[in-house]
């Protein structure tokens, strides 16, 4: 009897070991070869201990020829996600089949040792890229503004645009424009792939002909895209000078119910904040995996205290359902509650949608681009 009550003992011992840890150590092993005794393998992710997406901050240690390691310890349930490159995003780690992947996730549970088997990086001889610019576009380098540094703005035209000499067509403003057509200049080597889906649902008769601007982000990108005085200069730029400048150029229509407004993260919260803030301007918005409270960030208050008449906008809105967007998700529901109890109605006014496996990147955002494309420009 005693032996039993004993080993009991021991068994809620360990269980309670078990759940009241702390912290858990996680080991990642990366094995590579034929790598040059210059080169070093980088560990970069959404953490810290990961150097905050710093592609050349946190080296793993050489173990042998083939093989690079390094363990961390978290915080329990801490949300990881994360990649290998040599020390910058153009010597990212690749796929077998030389297309880079979407971000590798994990949820700190235990103690772990994660192993990964690399055989390409990227420009390298065997790595390639995936996509490239469909259609016609045009860049203006270094496109300034009072207040806001300068910045690249790429602008994507339809596929008639040169033919059809007297048609005008709606305007679509995207902010981290870098990163929607072309992987070359895309952050972590994957672009939305906006051009060949806008393509291909204007070619099918989905959605109507649309302009795209893709607006670059810069070094200030956080504090361009929230709110803050920084954030409130970026606005006015794209409303005051962006915006003439591309009606002027180019065969829009200006019109607030033709122009809208999209962006991902801390973009869909700057492109709800137009659309919020200038409804005489914008009247549309796609706001994906949108960062509207977390940590030091709050809009809700904004939507809350306002008390006039029902704003004449249409709100799109998706999340994905791991890492960083299982953070983001309470702000989207209370948004969502918000916007109902000023009368946008669900499915006319308001569209939201879950993607149950997807991360936060823009390999997942470009998936799932259609859905806000058909909502915020159906074709009849």
């Amino acid at each position: 009897m005693i032996k039993k009550i004993s080993l009991l003992v021991l068994v809620f011992f360990l269980i309670w070991k078990t759940f009241s840890q702390n912290n858990f150590n996680v080991t990642f092993l990366v094995h590579t070869k034929n790598l040059s005794d210059s080169l070093q393998v980088f560990i970069s992710g959404n953490n810290s201990s990961l150097g905050n997406w710093n592609p050349s901050k946190i080296p793993l240690t050489k173990i042998n020829d083939s093989t690079w390691g390094k363990t961390f310890s978290f915080k329990r349930e801490t949300s990881l996600e994360y990649k290998f490159t040599l020390g910058s995003w153009n010597t990212e780690a690749l796929n077998n089949d030389g297309t880079a992947p979407p971000n590798h996730s994990l949820i700190v549970i235990n103690d772990t040792t994660i192993e990964f088997s690399i055989s390409k990086w990227k420009h390298s001889e065997q790595s390639k890229t995936l996509g490239q610019i469909t259609g016609t576009v045009k860049y203006y380098r270094n496109f300034s503004s009072q207040g806001i540094k300068p910045r690249d703005i790429v602008i994507w035209l339809p596929p008639n645009y040169k033919k059809e000499k007297t048609k005008r067509y709606p305007v679509l403003y995207m902010h981290d424009g870098e990163n929607i057509f072309d992987p070359n200049t895309s952050t972590f080597g994957i672009d939305w792939g906006l051009d060949e889906t806008a393509d291909s649902l204007i070619k099918a008769k989905k959605i109507q002909d649309i302009i795209i601007v893709g607006i670059y982000n810069t070094v200030n990108r956080s504090a361009e895209y929230a709110e803050t005085d920084t954030g409130r200069l970026y606005m006015k730029f794209i409303v005051n000078k962006l915006k003439p400048f591309i009606d002027k150029n180019y065969r829009t229509k200006p019109d607030k119910i033709n122009t809208a407004t999209g962006g991902s993260s801390l973009g869909g919260l700057i492109s709800f904040m137009l659309v919020w803030e200038y409804p005489n301007i914008f009247s549309k918005a796609a706001c994906i995996s949108p960062a509207f409270y977390i940590e030091n960030i709050d809009y809700l208050d904004n939507v809350k205290d306002y008390n006039g008449l029902k704003k004449n906008i249409k709100i799109y809105m998706d999340i994905g359902s791991v890492g960083l967007e299982q953070k983001l998700q309470p702000g989207i529901d209370s948004m969502i509650q918000l916007l109902k109890q000023k009368n946008l109605l669900v499915g006319k006014d308001l569209m939201f949608y879950k993607d149950k496996n997807a991360q936060h990147s823009e390999y997942y955002w470009g998936k799932r681009s259609w859905r806000f494309l058909e909502f915020l420009f159906p074709k009849n």
